[in-house]
């Protein structure tokens, strides 16, 4: 049974809605700027991927605004859309048949900056009810099944920058077990006091003042990579279930792995190109079949050559074209891979590899085919990989129906 995507709802620095993104993409045009959502300019890095305009109340139900973090106001919008672009009413569907996976990385840390921050001022008396359960990481999916009455499967997968390829896995699995439609993908947004500072302890962020510089991954220069918030949220259903009510897939969910990397020291390889080795097998196709790679493109010189070498040994120095349009929004890890996967569905329809903006010149070792501007091309499979801080590691391949 084929599991494909009927519906995408997109909330990026690039732009609110997938026409919008993708027309940000091919143009290259940048969501990354100067941090505003607080005062940065204390903190090393200072540049990072916002979604612009984004206005809670005219998204989501007044009342769960002040229950909920602004990475699960992100998740509602984007699911709501997701079901618009699906044309898919949850309300005619079973209740027990529909299903919710998402991805979470940081979970509500904005939420809780602010209940800390009464906490230190005012004393525990000052600290909401919720400040137990908007923090949490399966926030966003429990509000996106409560509110469009989706009480089949739920879960969420905390395995980083990886988690939005997880979770595809998973919602692959539930279509096979028997659910009629599963909402997944994944937002985040930690660009809070408090979510910076744990995200610079990974020592991988860019703190180069020049935007345009700072995350060019493959590139002689990559210094670490910008963060950013937002993601992307997918509808999934059977295909014969998308075929019987007349839904028009982007893509079908051909082949999945994941791994985990050794720890640092020892003496085993990265597992990345055994990951995508697993995922091609999965889906039945051989390297020589994949039209383009989006790459998990770290931004980190040595996390960047670790894949330039799985792709090369799997591909051939040059053999399949290469994208990281995440340069444009940052790594938005739980959202980011999500975010890959509806940028590669739209790529797969348009029939156009995305290019890469910011890097010049490839580093040594970077023997691959990095897309630097948009590039028209017969597409009919993709491969998507993610990497998570922590050795997290997933692939996914993307058919075209």
């Amino acid at each position: 049974m084929s599991t494909v995507v009927t519906g995408i709802g997109v909330v990026a620095p690039t732009g609110i809605g997938a026409a919008a993104h993708w027309e940000a993409v091919l143009a290259g045009k940048s969501g990354i700027a100067r941090i505003d959502r607080f005062d940065a300019s204390g903190y090393p890095v200072r540049y990072a991927g916002q979604v612009p305009g984004f206005s809670a109340r005219e998204r989501i139900p007044g009342r769960l605004i002040p229950q909920t973090d602004h990475w699960t106001h992100l998740g509602l919008a984007a699911a709501a859309d997701a079901l618009a672009d699906a044309a898919l009413d949850p309300a005619g569907v079973p209740e027990f048949e529909m299903a919710v996976v998402t991805a979470s990385s940081s979970g509500g840390t904005e939420f809780g900056q602010h209940e800390m921050e009464r906490l230190y001022r005012n004393g525990p008396s000052w600290v909401g009810a919720y400040q137990s359960i908007a923090w949490f990481y399966a926030a966003t999916t429990g509000q996106i099944s409560i509110r469009h009455g989706m009480r089949g499967p739920c879960g969420v997968l905390a395995c980083e920058q990886a988690g939005g390829l997880d979770v595809l896995g998973q919602a692959r699995r539930l279509i096979r077990r028997g659910s009629r439609v599963v909402v997944s993908g994944g937002t985040d947004a930690s660009l809070c006091p408090y979510g910076l500072v744990a995200q610079l302890s990974t020592g991988e962020l860019s703190t180069m003042d020049d935007p345009t510089r700072a995350y060019v991954p493959f590139d002689v220069e990559a210094s670490g990579y910008l963060p950013g918030e937002g993601g992307a949220i997918l509808i999934l259903e059977s295909e014969q279930g998308a075929k019987d009510r007349g839904a028009e897939p982007y893509g079908v969910v051909a082949g999945y792995a994941a791994g985990f990397d050794p720890p640092p020291g020892s003496e085993r390889p990265p597992v990345l190109k055994r990951t995508i080795e697993r995922a091609l097998a999965d889906a039945g196709v051989r390297p020589s079949d994949v039209d383009v790679v989006f790459a998990d493109a770290a931004g980190v010189p040595s996390a960047d050559l670790i894949e330039a070498r799985a792709l090369v040994e799997t591909f051939g120095p040059g053999s399949v074209p290469v994208t990281a349009p995440k340069t444009l929004t940052g790594r938005l890890y739980g959202g980011g891979a999500a975010l890959d996967v509806a940028t590669a569905l739209l790529a797969l329809r348009a029939g156009v590899v995305p290019h890469t903006t910011g890097p010049v010149r490839l580093a040594p070792g970077c023997d691959i085919d990095l897309v630097t501007r948009p590039r028209d091309a017969d597409l009919r499979t993709a491969l998507v990989l993610a990497r998570g801080h922590g050795g997290f590691t997933a692939a996914l391949v993307l058919r075209r129906p």
